[in-house]
């Protein structure tokens, strides 16, 4: 079933499945909440999991920015109070990990454990043109031509030896979304990528933390992911040396064991 909840008047959707301790699941940008389907499978049979679609994408709504990685915390926060969680497990892929990031700097209280996927705390310029770079490549690019170069990006070079038919499956399916994240949304979650900025804050971070990242990474690299293990005292740092950027497709059975013991435990 699928819920609404107003967050500074902005509508927010989100879904809940499966039952027991909460564990809050935040995407990363371009991505609505479905795309934790996969790692659902198995979350579901420990876990309350909350899947939100975050504002700018999905059944959300898509105002024009700017957004904030702070800002679409605190979308979360009404999420797990509409759905009456004080505080919960919570994984952020990517973008997802930014919010992360500033809910458990921001809401202590709501955050009980962390999973960190490929995310980063602060970008360097080169990573920001990347992202500036790309909201001028999907206005000018075909739906599935931007899939297939977002692709070369985030899935690393062993995965084309078997996976091209899944590839192209991601490349159709760009071509026949009849419900497409709007340009307001895609350029408002890069801004909040591009100002995410928690490096100085780190420290305050308590909670057990779980850091992931793919060795082959070239979209936010392992340097970035070092950072945040680092910064926040005590947290785990797991690679995945054949995968990149998503790490947690690419090699889905070991991610969904390593993070469903970690919140086990936690």
């Amino acid at each position: 079933m699928r819920h609404f909840v107003d967050a500074n008047g902005i509508k927010i959707s989100y879904q809940v499945f499966g039952q027991g301790d909460p564990l809050v699941l935040i995407m990363g940008f371009g991505a609505d909440g479905n795309v934790w389907e996969k790692h659902l499978n198995e979350y579901q049979k420990h876990f309350r999991c909350i899947v939100l679609d975050n504002r700018g994408v999905g059944e959300s709504d898509q105002p024009a920015g700017p957004y904030s990685t702070k800002v679409m915390a605190a979308d979360v926060v009404a999420v797990m109070d509409h759905a009456k969680v004080d505080k919960a497990k919570v994984a952020g892929i990517s973008m997802g990990g930014a919010i992360a990031q500033e809910l458990a700097l921001n809401y202590p209280a709501k955050v009980s454990a962390l999973v960190l996927v490929a995310t980063w705390p602060k970008f360097n310029n080169y990573a920001k043109s990347v992202y500036e770079n790309l909201k001028n490549l999907r206005v000018t690019s075909k739906s599935d031509d931007f899939m297939a170069l977002l692709q070369l990006w985030i899935f690393a070079p062993p995965y084309y030896q078997d996976g091209l038919a899944d590839l192209k499956d991601g490349q159709n399916a760009a071509i026949n979304n009849d419900t497409p994240q709007t340009q307001n949304g895609f350029e408002g979650q890069l801004d909040a990528c591009i100002n995410h900025d928690t490096i100085d804050r780190l420290h305050r971070i308590k909670v057990p933390t779980l850091i992931t990242c793919g060795e082959m990474d070239i979209f936010t690299p392992p340097a970035f992911s070092k950072i945040l293990h680092n910064g926040i005292k005590n947290s785990e740092y797991v690679s995945f040396p054949e995968a990149g950027h998503v790490h947690h497709w690419e090699d889905l059975e070991r991610f969904n064991k390593l993070t469903t013991e970690f919140f086990l435990t936690n």
